[in-house]
């Protein structure tokens, strides 16, 4: 496979731009934010810019100054952004807060089928006995996470159970793609759709599992069997542009961007975590798709509206992308930032 080809000044100029019009965003204390904060610390990390450090330890500092509201199994992933700055600044706020996001996980989270999250998104909706595969982020991922770095096997083994479970519910093991939901009370996937960003969220962040669990630890092949199989379909989807449909398997559908660049990102991590540039071809495509979206204020185009597991493809593919979202602005981040540190590449 070729090394990848781009010009590093060009994703970086992309980068300052999409974190500049982030940074003019209102956010609360929320999933949103956890994923476009997220996207910054990645930035950072990949290019070491202290604007990237300033805008997020600004917006921190506001939010625990005014006090955290309740936590939901979506706003957890804040905690990803207190883990990244407490490992820059060292201050203890950012770890004390993390680690109370970590024990309310543990301990207060609603769980059904031995311990799998049952999905909050907000105080304001409840899915009893719905596990959505969002929890792979925004929980099981942070749980992993802090875990590993304070040397906590309970929030580490936690976090791995989320994601085995979330694997035995809502990956097809004909397709090998994970569905969006599954519904415990009545025992099947309800709309059994298979949705990009869904997918993205389980691609990305099992990609990011393998270079944290120890090769040694019994998850860690339940993981990698798990994703490598995930993208031997996923690169057979992708579409001329480079991205890939809202609805992975219906042509019809419109590609979207969020879903697109997380999975981009999790073929990337997926190569460094076999020592093969095995998936460059599809790499490369995405650049172009994802680099094609962002306007020249910074806004990351084509990304779908907030979406609940819908009542079938169709409720999918009528979701609207027409206005600027969070996660969209994170996880283009997350995809162009990766490119930065990779290893197979030939830069212009």
């Amino acid at each position: 496979m070729p090394n990848l080809q781009f010009d590093v000044e060009t994703i970086k100029q992309t980068l300052d731009r999409i974190v500049e019009r982030t940074s003019n965003m209102d956010f609360t204390w929320d999933w949103p934010a956890g994923v476009a904060y997220y996207g910054i610390s990645c930035a950072y990390a990949a290019t070491k810019n202290e604007a990237y450090l300033n805008i997020m330890t600004k917006w921190v500092d506001e939010q625990l100054e005014e006090g955290i509201p309740p936590l939901t199994v979506n706003a957890v992933s804040i905690g990803h952004t207190l883990l990244s700055l407490y490992e820059v600044t060292k201050k203890e706020e950012y770890l004390d807060t993390a680690i109370k996001m970590a024990e309310h996980l543990k301990n207060d989270a609603v769980r059904f089928a031995d311990g799998i999250f049952q999905h909050t998104v907000s105080q304001n909706y409840y899915f009893p006995e719905q596990a959505w595969v969002d929890t792979m982020f925004m929980a099981g991922y942070f749980l992993i996470r802090i875990g590993t770095m304070l040397n906590r096997n309970d929030f580490l083994e936690d976090g791995l159970l989320q994601y085995h479970g979330h694997e035995r519910f809502l990956q097809n093991m004909d397709t090998n793609l994970y569905y969006h939901g599954w519904d415990n009370i009545v025992q099947n996937n309800m709309s059994s759709v298979y949705w990009a960003r869904g997918n993205s969220w389980a691609a990305y962040t099992m990609g990011q599992a393998l270079a944290i669990v120890e090769v040694t630890h019994p998850g860690y092949m339940k993981i990698y069997d798990s994703l490598r199989d995930q993208l031997s379909t996923v690169v057979r989807l992708q579409a001329e542009d480079g991205l890939w449909h809202t609805v992975l398997n219906d042509p019809t559908a419109y590609t979207e961007t969020s879903g697109s660049a997380g999975l981009a990102a999790g073929l990337v991590r997926f190569n460094e975590a076999i020592g093969s540039p095995l998936y460059n071809k599809q790499i490369q495509k995405a650049i172009d798709g994802v680099l094609g979206r962002v306007s020249a204020n910074g806004t990351v185009n084509g990304v779908s509206a907030g979406t609940a597991v819908m009542k079938d493809a169709d409720g999918y593919k009528g979701v609207a992308n027409q206005r600027i979202q969070g996660w969209g602005q994170g996880l283009a981040l997350v995809f162009l930032s990766s490119l930065l540190t990779y290893k197979w590449k030939v830069t212009e």
